[in-house]
């Protein structure tokens, strides 16, 4: 259940209610691809650096080592020792991303395993039912995620077949979460708006779906090849049609910047891989803008990456020793880029929901976009 405690223009700060505990919107998901976050951290770290929800990839992990095997070794909680909040995608995006692999059909899609070749089969019931064995917190519906710069006649059709796939997963997963030997009876479901950049398409499947009074609203299908601009017009555009009083979800997005401009058009949930991959290649964020600790200007810097940030990395250790680590190729060089990054964007949701319980996001996006520029 998703209770809305203010709103600043469309700003919303929330609570949402799950089996794994309360997340505190707006929240950043960090991304555990393959149940791990890449870089060498644990969930143990997670919880040191104020993690809220993990994110894993429903395709990889039906790839390998398999969502039953997952199922047998009682679900992704237990697998991976975290008892707060996952969400799995749903495996459409990595499924239509490998475009020369695959075929899409009413039924659902065929394509083969970038890992061994293999051919796969999956559609909605599919995709719920691998979720369901994995038995995360929320399931995200199986979708097309056409191109943004797809033709319109094109993005019409694949939207129509989102919209009657969201249906079926549904169905599904009611299903699943009355049966017997469900791990997770009560995983939540969340929809996804599709429309490439046309926003009268984005606007009428965002009301399509809304009517089928689902657990959550995520708007997909940007941060795919259009500009920043053309990706803030269309949350404009998009979001005042989607529940107020459900959480919404930016899906793979992104900067903070991105983030900041999100939060300010009514999105709750984010996610991306940034974080972490910039980290494991040693560019590390701060409140000063992004560094790349290769520079030879850190080889004899003791400070830490940011004074007074409390992360695992920057109470202990130097630039100057990151950078050694980074240059000797020793894993725990990205390990402790990857902590503080994701420290970082923790810490910045922590500051933008005390932004918006004191009624000061403006001021604070405002100010916060200005000293992250100082760097660029």
């Amino acid at each position: 259940m998703y209770r809305l405690l203010k709103r600043e223009g469309r700003a919303k700060r929330g609570e949402f209610q799950t089996p794994h505990g309360v997340i505190q919107t707006p929240v950043f998901m960090n991304v555990g691809t393959a149940a791990a976050i890449k870089g060498a951290v644990s969930t143990i770290d997670l919880q040191e650096i104020k993690t809220q929800v993990e994110l894993s990839n429903t395709y990889h992990l039906h790839v390998r080592p398999g969502d039953e095997v997952i199922k047998k070794l009682g679900g992704l909680h237990k697998f991976m020792v975290w008892d707060k909040p996952i969400l799995t995608d749903s495996g459409g995006f990595q499924v239509f991303s490998l475009s020369a692999l695959r075929k899409i059909k009413e039924e659902g899609v065929y394509f083969q395993s970038h890992v061994d070749g293999r051919k796969i089969f999956m559609g909605p019931e599919e995709s719920m039912q691998i979720q369901s064995n994995l038995a995360s917190t929320i399931a995200m519906a199986f979708d097309e995620c056409p191109s943004a710069k797809a033709e319109r006649k094109y993005v019409l059709d694949s939207v129509d077949r989102t919209t009657r796939w969201l249906i079926r997963c549904k169905k599904k997963m009611e299903q699943l979460n009355h049966s017997e030997g469900t791990i997770n009876k009560e995983q939540m479901l969340f929809g996804i708006n599709q429309g490439a950049v046309y926003e009268d398409i984005r606007t009428e499947h965002a009301k399509r779906i809304s009517e089928l009074a689902l657990d959550g609203y995520a708007v997909g299908g940007l941060a795919v090849g259009e500009s920043h601009e053309e990706m803030y017009h269309i949350l404009e555009e998009t979001v005042p049609h989607l529940p107020v009083d459900k959480p919404t979800y930016l899906m793979g997005v992104g900067t903070p910047q991105n983030i900041l401009e999100g939060v300010e058009r009514g999105i709750d949930f984010f996610d991306c891989v940034y974080p972490s991959r910039n980290g494991r290649h040693g560019h590390v964020y701060t409140n000063l803008g992004k560094i790349n600790l290769f520079n030879a200007k850190y080889e004899l810097d003791s400070k830490p990456i940011e004074e007074g940030c409390e992360c695992p990395a920057c109470k202990h250790y130097s630039r100057a020793y990151i950078r050694h680590l980074l240059k000797a190729k020793e894993m725990l060089g990205m390990r402790l880029c990857v902590l503080h990054n994701l420290y970082f964007y923790n810490t910045l949701m922590e500051e933008i929901r005390l932004s918006l319980d004191e009624g000061n996001f403006k001021e604070y996006k405002k100010n916060k976009l200005t000293r992250m520029s100082s760097n660029d």
